[in-house]
């Protein structure tokens, strides 16, 4: 367990430090949800573009947490290309997932699995949460 623990870990700040998507469009067909948590000082925006119910194109910018930056940055990888109802999908069992409530296992979380551990720290459950939050309003008709 120690050695996927440290797997999930180096996944985590691998995102951190290289972060994919990163960097806003300025593109009126883009999505825009903006959330900041006042509390930890967490800011991210995303944006998506969704066209034929495919997810497109998802971005973020934003700062906080490593737990809050790499989160946004799986969160994109994982939603582009994939059909609106898949992408609401996976984020709501994400989400499920991180506040330690029972989860889909039909649901491939992907590389989003490595945040499972957030659930034993719920100081942290707004990190790994807030991007995914604001990624499903940008789907919403």
């Amino acid at each position: 367990m120690a050695n996927l623990e440290n797997l999930y870990r180096e996944v985590i700040m691998e995102h951190y430090k290289n972060p994919r998507n990163k960097g806003l469009i300025d593109d009126p067909s883009y999505h825009t949800k903006h959330i900041k948590n006042p509390s930890c000082g967490d800011d991210v925006t995303i944006q998506s573009k969704c066209n034929d119910g495919i997810v497109e194109d998802c971005r973020f910018e934003g700062s906080g947490c490593s737990i809050c930056c790499a989160s946004a940055s799986v969160l994109t990888e994982t939603m582009i290309g994939k059909k609106v109802e898949t992408a609401e999908a996976i984020a709501n069992n994400y989400l499920r997932m991180v506040s330690n409530e029972s989860i889909d296992p039909d649901i491939d979380l992907e590389e989003a699995e490595v945040f499972a551990g957030v659930r034993l720290f719920p100081a942290r459950i707004k990190c790994a949460s807030i991007s995914w939050k604001a990624f499903l309003d940008t789907i919403k008709k």
